[in-house]
C-alpha cells in the first residue's frame, strides 16, 4: 500500500455490471452497525443482493475504490427521474477499517465530477444524524446541511462542466480499458495486442 501524508492511493474506477458480485460481497462484509449507518437500518444479506441488482439496472453511476486490488469503498450517483433542473442523489460507504485514509474524499470527488459532466444542477445526500463522518465530508465540499428528526440532508451544487472535468472522467475510464487490454495480452500473448506500460494508477 502506498501512502503519502497519511493517505493512500485509492485507485478508483467506475463499476459495471460485471462487478455486481464484487459489490454484493463488499456490502455483505459490513457489520450491522455499518449497514445501519449506510441504509438507515441493519439490512439483511438478501436485501443487499437485491439492492445491488437494482442499482446496476437504474440510471446510476457507481465508483469503487481498490487501494489493494480489493473493493473497499463505493460511491453512487443516482439521477432522480422526472425532476428539472436535473437532480441526483449521492450515497457513499467506505469499509470501516479503511476510513480516515482519504478514500471517502476521493470517491466523493469522483461522484461530483460525474454529476458535473452530466449537467446535474443539484446533489442531495441523506444520512443518519449520528453519521458525523458523512456530514463532515459533505461540508468539505461546501454542502449545506439540514437536520430533521434523526436524519441529516446535505445539498450542494456541482460546478459547470469544463474541458478538465471531461478529460478527468474520460481519462480514468480509458485507463481502466487499457489495463483490461494489458491483462488480456498477458493471458493471450499470441493475440498481438499492442498496449503500452501504464505504470501505477494514480487516480
Amino acid at each position: 500500500m502506498e501512502t503519502e501524508a497519511g493517505y493512500i492511493r485509492p485507485n478508483i474506477r467506475r463499476l459495471w455490471q460485471s462487478d455486481q458480485a464484487t459489490m454484493v460481497d463488499f456490502f455483505q462484509r459490513m457489520d450491522l452497525q455499518t449497514r445501519r449507518l449506510r441504509f438507515g437500518a441493519p439490512v439483511s444479506d438478501e436485501y443487499l443482493k437485491s439492492y445491488v441488482e437494482s442499482l446496476m439496472s437504474t440510471d446510476t453511476v457507481a465508483f469503487g475504490a481498490f487501494p489493494d486490488q480489493t473493493l473497499h469503498g463505493i460511491a453512487e450517483l443516482r439521477v432522480v427521474k422526472d425532476r428539472w433542473p436535473r437532480t441526483a442523489e449521492i450515497a457513499l460507504l467506505v469499509e470501516p477499517e479503511w476510513q480516515e485514509l482519504g478514500i471517502g474524499g476521493a470517491l466523493f470527488d469522483r461522484a461530483i465530477t460525474a454529476a458535473q459532466n452530466r449537467n446535474i444542477k443539484s446533489i442531495h445526500m441523506l444520512c443518519l444524524k449520528e453519521n458525523k463522518r458523512m456530514q463532515h465530508l459533505a461540508q468539505k465540499h461546501d454542502a449545506v446541511l439540514h437536520f430533521d428528526a434523526g436524519e441529516a440532508e446535505a445539498a450542494l451544487t456541482p460546478p459547470w462542466p469544463t474541458p478538465l472535468s471531461l478529460f478527468y472522467e474520460t481519462f480514468a475510464y480509458t485507463r481502466r480499458y487499457l489495463q483490461l487490454m494489458l491483462h488480456s495480452r498477458e493471458i493471450w500473448p499470441d493475440r498481438g495486442l499492442q498496449v503500452p506500460s501504464l505504470g501505477k494508477n494514480t487516480t
